[in-house]
């Protein structure tokens, strides 16, 4: 059976988490049990729970995460296609004005049914760019796709910051809306 756990890096953890809890539970009410901003790296070697200043000077290869827990795998694919929708997973570490490692896309996988869904999405977004039917400032999907690694949550005030701060800053912004484009 497929994990519930995850965590995706999006750029900004503030805008991810807003996107994710607050617009993809509107798609599919109640499919986040549990969600938190923090920090993941691809390294599972890397330092041992970083603080927000050490993760921002970009040395400890650490990554501004969501982590997820689902109510239900069954929308894991459809989590992962929406994620590729509000930021742009074509420019390497980089989204908007925000760049370094830490600002990178990058999908944390809990075990190989989740790999492979995925790299899945991901080739089928390559594709749909090729066709020119979706359109991002790279012309090639950069995403990385790695192991779910330890996870350090944030501090507590930057859980929910846009919730609490309405206008605080957020750069993700929708890159296509709605269904999923067909290739044909």
């Amino acid at each position: 059976m497929m994990s519930n756990s995850l965590a995706v890096g999006a750029g900004c953890y503030w805008g991810t988490e807003k996107f994710i809890v607050k617009d993809f539970q509107k798609m599919y009410p109640g499919s986040i049990a549990k969600a938190s901003v923090g920090f993941m790296s691809p390294d599972p070697a890397a330092m041992k729970n970083p603080s927000y200043r050490q993760v921002c000077s970009g040395s400890t290869g650490h990554v501004e995460v969501l982590f997820v827990e689902l109510s239900d795998p069954k929308v894991y694919e459809a989590l992962v296609r929406f994620f590729f929708q509000f930021h742009d997973p074509t420019t390497m570490n980089r989204q908007g004005n925000d760049a370094g490692t830490q600002y990178a896309s990058v999908i944390f996988c809990a075990d190989d049914e989740q790999k492979k869904i995925a790299e899945k999405v991901k080739a089928d977004l390559q594709a749909l760019m090729d066709a020119g039917k979706v359109k991002y400032t790279g012309g090639k999907v950069t995403t990385h796709i790695t192991d779910l690694n330890p996870y350090y949550p944030a501090q507590e005030e930057h859980q929910n910051y846009l919730e609490k701060n309405p206008v605080g800053y957020c750069n993700h912004h929708y890159r296509f809306k709605g269904e999923w484009p067909e290739l044909n």
